[in-house]
């Protein structure tokens, strides 16, 4: 049995989980992450892109920056396009000059890996967390197994940033939370493709077909995503299919074909949205997805985690260092707030690109996409919240 003492035990080193460590070393808490998986898949795990303009702000404020901006891809503007047209909207024009920062998820995990383990702090990878205990006492413990033997963690806090099937959501007794859940009428097919992008900005497509989502990783690869039914599986799904089915739905009479090449990966996800409150059980703080899922067509589950984090690394601080309990008295009520706000922008979003089986809902889609290209004020409040929703 490996006996640990520490301040913070953090479960999960995606970028929540990293953050905080990354935060709380700066102001000289200790703090050891444990992570499930290897060094080596979390590093390579493709998944959200969209960094916000605050986010990246704070990023590059606290030291994990400088890559994202040496290598993001900064937008001023998206794409929605529907009824065979493309319509853009001006993001910069429409937030005072803010703007929105491509750069994957997998890309600032090796920033953030690299900073810490740079730094001297401990990543243990390939270790399974078993069980948090004595969560309402002053001494929570955090026990489990890695590769060689079992581990022992005493602390005076536990982050749970393991995500919506984590230990951390799972330890807390249901009679404690509250569960609000919708799940969609459709998946979403991604792929992650050796094409060089064939615009300078995201397009969101909404076709009588289905939806799609035209995004990219760097000058040579690209991120594109179908809407699908739930029972669909990748074996459904050719390469032929895919390209053939993507331009369909985002080519525009304006707009040449997709860029096509190898596709590297490929992925379904399910829709869904879900909001667990609170997101505090005693010494217990849950972050990211441990408390709330966005569909990604607003591009705010990342930025959601890491401004959860921001909220939580000043409220241990203040209370390990004055003992000041009324940062993390707030922690949940101060985050949820955020959260519902980009549930109800990502909701809107979701709907109003996905055609449905009503006709009348379909008609509804189309009056809310042509009011957000029309109308000024629409396309405002579309902006500021996918720019920036977390400062708001």
């Amino acid at each position: 049995m490996k006996d640990l003492r520490t301040q913070v035990a953090i479960v999960g080193a995606g970028p929540a989980g990293l953050l905080l460590g990354h935060l709380l070393r700066r102001e000289g808490v200790d703090n050891v992450i444990v992570e499930r998986r290897s060094r080596e898949y979390v590093e390579q795990r493709v998944r959200a892109g969209v960094i916000e303009f605050g986010i990246a702000n704070f990023l590059e404020e606290v030291g994990a920056g400088e890559r994202l901006r040496r290598e993001g891809l900064t937008h001023h503007g998206v794409e929605l396009r529907f009824d065979h047209q493309t319509h853009r909207v001006a993001l910069s024009e429409l937030t005072e000059g803010k703007t929105i920062t491509v750069y994957g998820q997998q890309e600032l995990v090796k920033d953030l890996i690299a900073l810490r383990l740079g730094d001297g702090g401990e990543i243990i990878f390939d270790a399974e967390v078993s069980e948090l205990d004595e969560l309402l006492g002053p001494r929570p413990v955090v026990r489990g197994r890695g590769l060689e033997d079992e581990f022992r963690i005493e602390c005076d806090f536990v982050a749970g940033c393991d995500g919506s099937f984590g230990v951390a959501t799972r330890s807390v007794p249901a009679t404690a939370l509250q569960r609000h859940e919708r799940t969609y009428p459709f998946s979403w097919l991604g792929i992650l493709a050796q094409a060089a992008p064939t615009t300078e900005e995201l397009i969101y497509a909404r076709h009588d077909r289905g939806f799609a989502l035209y995004s990219m990783r760097s000058p040579t690869v690209s991120r594109l995503y179908l809407g699908v039914a739930p029972s669909d599986t990748l074996e459904m799904w050719s390469d032929e299919r895919i390209w053939e089915e993507l331009n369909v739905r985002l080519t525009t009479e304006e707009s040449p074909k997709v860029n096509e090449g190898p596709i590297m990966e490929r992925s379904i996800t399910a829709m869904r949205s879900v909001v667990v409150e609170p997101m505090r059980y005693g010494r217990l703080f849950l972050a990211g997805d441990a408390s709330h899922i966005v569909p990604p067509t607003g591009a705010k589950g990342m930025n959601l985690a890491l401004g959860d984090i921001r909220v939580l690394a000043d409220a241990v601080v203040a209370q390990l260092r004055s003992g000041d309990e009324r940062l993390l008295d707030d922690y949940s009520a101060t985050c949820l707030e955020r959260v519902w706000r980009a549930e109800e922008f990502s909701n809107y979003m979701t709907q109003m690109l996905h055609p449905s089986e009503d006709d009348f809902e379909n008609g509804v889609q189309r009056a809310r996409l042509r009011q957000a290209v029309t109308t000024r004020e629409a396309a405002t409040v579309l902006a500021r919240n996918y720019c920036d929703l977390n400062s708001i």
